[in-house]
């Protein structure tokens, strides 16, 4: 009788520990979850926002770019990409000059020349052939080239991985962008824009679902990925001098030759997190 009242006296005495138990490993479930990495100390809100494009890359961009790409010629989707190519071609030479680029720049003038006169307004490629190499540049790597810090690692609405001053870059690339220049009529260039967003998403659909089968955590995957190759991108661009052909890409390689294209600001993301993390990896001190 007194066994029987001893088991039930230290089944009470657990029962406040196991109620207590129950949420604390629900929160440490969820502290789990956070990596904790000194570059991402937005990452509650960066997450959040993560979640959010992708629920919107599922329900509306990634059937609409499935859809286009069914119905559009290989042909034709090429000439798109070499079109609006050829705008971020004027973007980047202009970016060239601002870091002081001074070769780069002019590979880039004549790159634009050759394939606006020649290549049709540039849906035809006719400058890499020739040895006039695309080389994307943007002006957060100008920022950087001049010494601004990258800040925190920060989630764009829509627009997918950034850093504080990449996303200022961004902005002052959608504001600036040669596309502008193209139309006065605002619908017509609304469509120009839409146009490339969706082609832009087509291009990636088969890297964006080699990123879904690969990644643990597509959310850490995809910020790893992007950090580390903007790390190498700053590296390249302040190592450059003024006369320079161009920096190393990320293989190693000559940059001018190499013909690597822009992350896009879409959230797809990043570029499939730099075409499904080909850097994805350490987190070196911020550039």
């Amino acid at each position: 009788m007194t066994h029987r009242s001893d088991s039930r006296s230290i089944r009470r005495r657990r029962a406040p520990v196991a109620w207590l138990a129950a949420p604390l490993a629900g929160l440490l479930l969820l502290g789990g979850c956070a990596t904790h990495d000194p570059q991402d100390p937005l990452e509650p809100y960066n997450r959040a926002m993560f979640g959010f494009n992708r629920k919107v890359d599922k329900v509306v961009l990634k059937p609409v770019a499935t859809g286009y790409r069914n119905v559009t010629p290989q042909l034709m989707r090429r000439g798109v990409t070499n079109f609006f190519g050829n705008l971020d071609d004027v973007w980047s030479t202009g970016n060239d000059f601002l870091q002081g680029h001074v070769v780069l720049g002019f590979n880039g003038i004549m790159r634009v020349g050759v394939n606006t006169v020649f290549g049709l307004f540039g849906l035809l490629d006719v400058a890499s052939p020739m040895g006039l190499y695309r080389h994307p540049n943007d002006f957060g790597l100008t920022l950087a080239r001049w010494g601004v810090g990258s800040g925190p690692y920060f989630v764009m609405p829509l627009l997918g991985p950034s850093d504080i001053r990449d996303a200022a870059g961004t902005v002052t690339g959608i504001v600036y962008s040669p596309m502008n220049s193209t139309t006065g009529q605002s619908d017509v260039r609304n469509g120009e824009v839409a146009l490339d967003f969706i082609n832009t998403r087509a291009n990636l659909l088969s890297t964006t679902a080699l990123l879904d089968q690969i990644a643990l955590d597509p959310y850490v995957f995809t910020r790893d990925a992007y950090l580390q190759q903007r790390r190498s991108r700053v590296r390249a661009t302040r190592d450059t001098g003024v006369l320079a052909t161009g920096p190393a890409d990320d293989s190693g390689e000559g940059g001018a030759g190499a013909e690597a294209d822009t992350l896009p600001g879409d959230g797809a993301p990043a570029q499939a997190a730099s075409q499904a993390g080909s850097q994805a990896g350490s987190q070196a001190p911020g550039n």
